[in-house]
């Protein structure tokens, strides 16, 4: 019998031992083993009542528990779940492939969901039309010239003139001389669009300086010049053909001698520059004359090896020709530099030769005369762009000793640069040959062959493949192409590096004139912009082209 403390009154005994009944046989109403124990001291009342208690509270909870999940079931509106029928023999040897199968086609369902076939290509052309893509194809489509940032040259001029032959400065190429190229190269352009918005030439305008708009503003036209062909075409062309006007006339535009008149510019550059820039081949009687491939003697009052230099009879004829109304195109071009010099008696002079195709292979001949025209003739340059060959080993050798600097821009792709002549003149054979002690068998070649070319000067050697937009099998025209070449100028970086992703000359032009030699995704996305900012702006495609910008 458990003893109560004499601090607990009597008459509340019956209640503490009921209490304490009622907690210890308190239990889960979902608990069916809970069973009241059988060996209870506590007195045969309290037992009973406490029983009673917990039948009472098993029921209630019961009947709130049924109706909690009847309303549960009416709420979310569920449905009695079907009996599944098991396959009372199971295959169990295909058990493995049907749980392939079954993966498989939910993976299928969801690629069918996704539906990659419509959604891949968005994929793929996600990187090319992101906001930068667009907004650096919409900037190289500008038709607004960007200031292009030009270093002082200060001391450093004759380097980037050639005094070292750019020796260290054209692969990787310098920045400073990549402004320079593209900068000579886009005189040429203006010389290409002045003569092509007037090609015919009258006598009265022969006495006057053509209007060019040249790129470069510091810079001012002297004198036009102007190249005869000596061949005439026979009078029934006239009238067979009466409309090809100026394309059969003898003498034709051909380019322009230009001067720096900048104070600011030409204390950047170092110097007064004069510029001589000619355009390539146009009429029918240039092409006529580029066909004429021999070899013949230059005239000199030397002797040794600048006695035996050749050039090509077709260059020589247009350079040395004076027409009815107009001079020959070397006694302009004398005349003029000595002019000049004479003008700008004790200043720092320099004179650039630059040209392309026909106008490469004149600038030679133009550099070659100028350096002994007169006595201490300033520095002579000449900056070709596609040139074809001009002279034999003579000539080359003629060049060098008169000190002429020659940069040639080629393009692997040209075909124009690998003509005319044969391969016995070019350097790679020609040392193989020497290596193996037959030099005096190349020396009897060059002699006696109507056709052994050879370059001159300093290589710097693009390629069309290099070019992001350009597609890699373009055709000839475009590989030739003078925007062509600026592009590949501007883009390029070294000769084992790719396409310079900050170049910055615009791609007008190059959709202009190459516009289906330029890749389909740059063409649609071209158009769209172009079409977008004419519709916002209501401006028309300009031909204009901005300097180019490292």
């Amino acid at each position: 019998m458990m003893q109560v403390g004499s601090t607990l009154p009597a008459h509340n005994l019956n209640l503490s031992l009921a209490r304490r009944a009622s907690f210890r046989n308190y239990t889960s109403p979902l608990n069916p083993l809970t069973r009241t124990p059988s060996s209870c001291s506590y007195s045969a009342a309290a037992s009973v009542s406490s029983q009673t208690i917990s039948r009472k509270a098993v029921s209630t909870s019961t009947e709130a528990t049924r109706l909690h999940l009847a309303n549960l079931d009416k709420l979310l509106q569920t449905q009695p779940p079907t009996k599944t029928q098991l396959d009372p023999q199971p295959d169990l040897e295909n058990y493995k492939d049907q749980n392939t199968r079954s993966v498989e086609n939910r993976g299928k369902g969801l690629l069918e969901g996704l539906n990659l076939a419509r959604l891949w290509p968005q994929v793929k052309a996600a990187e090319e039309m992101s906001p930068r893509h667009l907004n650096r194809l919409q900037r190289l489509l500008s038709k607004t010239g960007e200031y292009s940032p030009r270093n002082n040259l200060g001391t450093r001029w004759r380097e980037y003139h050639g005094s070292n032959n750019w020796a260290g400065l054209l692969d990787p190429l310098d920045q400073n001389l990549r402004r320079e190229v593209v900068r000579y190269g886009e005189f040429i352009q203006a010389a290409y669009h002045s003569f092509h918005s007037n090609p015919a030439m009258s006598a009265e305008e022969a006495q006057l300086p053509r209007h060019v708009a040249l790129p470069d503003r510091s810079y001012k036209v002297t004198k036009s010049l102007y190249a005869t062909s000596s061949i005439g075409l026979p009078d029934w062309v006239d009238d067979v053909a009466p409309d090809l006007g100026w394309m059969t006339q003898r003498s034709s535009w051909i380019g322009y001698v230009a001067v720096c008149d900048d104070k600011r510019e030409i204390s950047r550059m170092g110097r007064r520059d004069i510029v001589i820039a000619l355009r390539g081949t146009s009429t029918c009687l240039e092409w006529a004359e580029n066909l004429r491939a021999q070899l013949i003697q230059m005239p000199s009052t030397e002797g040794g090896e600048q006695a035996q230099a050749k050039v090509e009879c077709g260059f020589l004829s247009l350079y040395k020709t004076g027409g009815e109304h107009v001079p020959s195109l070397s006694e302009s071009v004398v005349e003029e530099v000595k002019r000049l010099m004479e003008q700008y008696k004790g200043e720092t002079l320099s004179i650039t030769v630059t040209g392309h195709s026909l106008g490469a292979a004149i600038a030679l001949l133009v550099g070659d005369e100028l350096k002994t025209c007169a006595e201490e003739m300033p520095s002579v340059a000449v900056f070709s762009f596609g040139g074809p060959r001009v002279g034999n080993r003579g000539f080359t050798k003629r060049m060098d000793d008169k000190n002429v600097k020659v940069l040639r821009i080629v393009n692997s792709q040209d075909v124009i640069t690998r003509v005319p002549g044969i391969f016995i003149g070019e350097g790679v054979l020609e040392e193989k040959l020497k290596s193996a002690k037959v030099g005096g068998f190349v020396d009897m070649i060059d002699r006696n062959m109507p056709l052994a070319y050879s370059h001159v000067g300093t290589e710097l050697r693009v390629d069309t493949k290099m070019s992001p937009y350009l597609k890699p099998n373009a055709d000839v025209a475009c590989c030739h192409d003078l925007e062509a070449y600026l592009h590949l100028v501007d883009g390029f970086l070294a000769s084992n590096c790719p396409f310079r992703e900050n170049a910055k000359r615009s791609l007008v032009r190059l959709l202009q004139d190459q516009g289906s030699n330029v890749k389909k995704l740059y063409t649609s996305k071209a158009n769209n912009l172009t079409r977008l900012k004419l519709e916002r702006e209501g401006l028309q495609m300009a031909s204009c082209l901005p300097s180019p910008s490292s």
